[in-house]
This record gives structure tokens, C-alpha cells and sequence, in this order.
């Protein structure tokens, strides 16, 4: 990848990436455009099957796995980038809980456990997901309070697909990591969740049969860091749409005869979207550059990303429903799929004040 070499000073996307975006970005507007949008989470599917098939097919589900596991053996800079368009298009797909639970058992994971799960998770074989919440928006290793003896037992909370999942990867007391298969020990209830194009479950342990992961303490942290890097380019992505909806529309519609984007009002407001909006692209590009390549700084990079570009999502969003008027807030309308998308980016996985607070401590503040 060509994103923040040093040597050169080349802090772009390599032609490869910018490709593989352009063709998703294609492969979305064909099979996900906003009506499809709209019929999937009007009729609560959990997601969008024939989108994942057709993603599996582009290698998705196993991007940054190894090839001996029949993943693709790339960076998260690329699955950050596919993350980006997927947010771009509110596309309804359990990408994130399978992503970060292949990484999971990648970082954390013996030999045995990598080849019995991953090439399964790569094909897209296998549904994944990863419970990581618990009560009191305790999200991070080290405030996981889930027991895990030789089984689980307990509630997490705001697991993404979990209904649908064939496995879920458990955080557990000690910051832990543990895989638990599908069994009658799991319930799963789906909840009333805002965001329908990524539907949550709480999900319940009563003693369910679990594998712990060998090198779980270790690979925590790291599962956290790129979470937060995939929630980043998700919103990154839908505020950049946001911006090209509301400039759009400006266009279009007219009051007393002219344009509405003549007025000067709305031309700071979507001036004002674009330059909140735009930086985010190299604060998550330089996260997840650092996830692989700087890992020291990894950590402070994925918690500044999250909680920047997270809140600028829900600021956008909100703008682009007053740029459209009274139908912004129509359910017909796209625009309240992508301020619902932003208001999960902004909350799951801890509010932006929470990584914050945590960027601030891992600075040394």
C-alpha cells in the first residue's frame, strides 16, 4: 500500500485501493441502492443476503486474512477502505461484527483454533459476530466483567447480528477473548435498535461451551483499535454522502424561483459540512496505517479517528436534515437512514467523550 510511506511522503491510496473502492463503490450502487436500502430494513431481514453473497465473492470477509487461511493477506488500511464505502451507501450487511470477529481470532488465536474457524469466516462460509458490550457501556478489556470458566455465563450487550451468527467472539473477564458456536445455551433477543441497517441483539450465556482464545490478552487492545478504525471509515463514509446529498439537493430545489443553494445561509451550512467532514479521510487512513505499521501509536490514532470523525458524522447528518426541509425527517427519505447510522457509529463501542479520555491517557495526559 502506498498510504503514509515514509520514505516517499506518498500519504495516498495506492492505485490498487482506489480500484477496489471504485468497483465497490460500483457493485453498491448496482446491488444496494437506497431503495434497496429501504426494502431490507422496512422488512427486518437482520441484512442484506444477496449483498454478502456478492461481497463474499469480492473476498470481503477475509480481506485481512492470510492466504494460507484463504483470506487475501492484506492491511486494515484496505478493509478501512471497504468499510468507507459500505458507509457511504448505509449498506445493510453484518460486515463489521464478521470483520472484527476473523481479526479476532487471527490476533488472538493458537494455530489449531486459526485453521479450524478463519477458513470458514474467509469464504464466508460461516456467519461471525463479536459480543464485546456489557451494562453500563463497559466496552474495553480491561471493563468486561462476562465470567468464563470452562463456560460462559452472562449477558452481553448490542451484539451486532447475533441472531444470525453461526459464532460469536466473547469478551470475557480479564480481557479475555473466548469463541462460542452456535448451541440452545445461547438466546439471542433482538432489540429495538436505531440503526436497522446494522440490527443488535443482547445475547445471554447460561453455561454455553467456549474455546478461549490463547493469546486473547494480548489481542483485545488490538481487536478495540480496529473497531474503532472500521466504525471511523463507516462514518467517514456516510458524512461524505451526507455532504453530496445536501449539495445535491441545493441544487434542485427551488424557493421563490431560485435554487435554494443561492441562498447564503445554506451555502455556509454546506461549506461548513465539507470542512468538518473532509479531514476525517486522513485520520482514519493514518490509523489504520499505524495499526499495521506503527503500533505504538495505534492505539491513540484509532481513538482520536473514533471519536472525531463519529461525532462529525451525527453533526452531518443532523445538517443534512435541515438542508432537505421537512422531508429529511420522512421515513421515506434517505436521510433519516444516515442520521440513524450515525447516532450507532457515535454509541457503539463508547461514546467519542469515552475514547477521549482514553486517547488522552494513552497520550500521558
Amino acid at each position: 500500500m502506498a498510504c503514509c510511506q515514509r520514505d516517499n511522503m506518498n500519504f495516498l491510496l495506492s492505485s490498487e485501493q482506489n480500484m477496489l473502492m471504485d468497483a465497490l463503490r460500483e457493485l453498491l450502487a448496482d446491488v444496494s441502492p437506497a431503495r434497496r436500502v429501504h426494502e431490507v430494513i422496512n422488512q427486518d431481514r437482520g441484512f442484506d443476503a444477496a449483498l454478502w453473497a456478492r461481497l463474499v465473492e469480492y473476498g470481503v470477509p477475509g480481506m485481512v486474512l492470510p492466504q494460507r487461511y484463504g483470506g487475501l493477506g492484506l492491511e486494515l488500511i484496505d478493509l478501512a477502505c471497504v468499510a468507507e464505502i459500505l458507509g457511504e451507501f448505509a449498506a445493510p450487511s453484518p460486515f463489521l461484527g464478521h470483520a472484527l470477529a476473523g481479526l479476532a481470532i487471527f490476533l488472538g488465536g493458537s494455530e489449531a483454533q486459526r485453521e479450524r474457524w478463519l477458513p470458514d469466516l474467509a469464504s464466508g462460509a460461516k456467519l461471525a459476530s463479536v459480543a464485546l458490550g456489557e451494562a453500563d457501556a463497559h466496552w474495553l478489556p480491561e471493563e468486561w466483567k462476562l465470567a468464563c470458566g470452562e463456560k460462559l455465563g452472562g449477558v452481553k450487550k448490542l451484539v451486532p447480528n447475533a441472531r444470525e451468527a453461526d459464532l460469536l467472539v466473547v469478551g470475557i473477564e480479564g480481557g479475555g477473548l473466548a469463541v462460542a458456536e452456535r448451541s440452545s445455551t445461547i438466546t439471542s433477543a433482538r432489540i429495538e435498535a436505531v440503526d436497522r441497517t446494522r440490527p443488535l441483539d443482547h445475547v445471554t450465556f447460561a453455561d454455553t461451551p467456549a474455546e478461549p482464545l490463547e493469546a486473547a490478552p494480548t489481542a483485545a487492545p488490538r481487536l478495540i483499535d480496529a473497531a474503532a478504525i472500521l466504525l471511523a471509515a463507516d462514518a467517514f463514509g456516510g458524512a461524505s454522502r451526507c455532504v453530496s446529498m445536501s449539495s445535491d439537493y441545493s441544487k434542485i430545489r427551488e424557493q421563490f424561483g431560485v435554487p435554494i443553494g443561492s441562498f447564503q445561509a445554506l451555502k455556509h451550512q454546506l461549506a461548513n459540512m465539507a470542512l468538518e467532514v473532509e479531514p476525517g479521510r486522513g485520520l482514519y487512513w493514518y490509523a489504520a496505517y499505524a495499526f499495521d505499521k506503527l503500533p505504538e501509536r495505534a492505539a491513540h490514532a484509532a481513538a482520536q479517528a473514533k471519536a472525531h470523525i463519529c461525532d462529525a458524522f451525527v453533526q452531518a447528518a443532523r445538517d443534512t436534515v435541515e438542508a432537505h426541509g421537512g422531508i429529511g425527517f420522512t421515513w421515506e427519505h434517505d436521510a433519516h437512514i444516515y442520521l440513524k447510522r450515525a447516532m450507532f457509529d457515535f454509541a457503539w463501542l463508547g461514546q467519542p467523550s469515552r475514547h477521549r479520555m482514553r486517547a488522552a491517557d494513552l497520550a500521558g495526559w
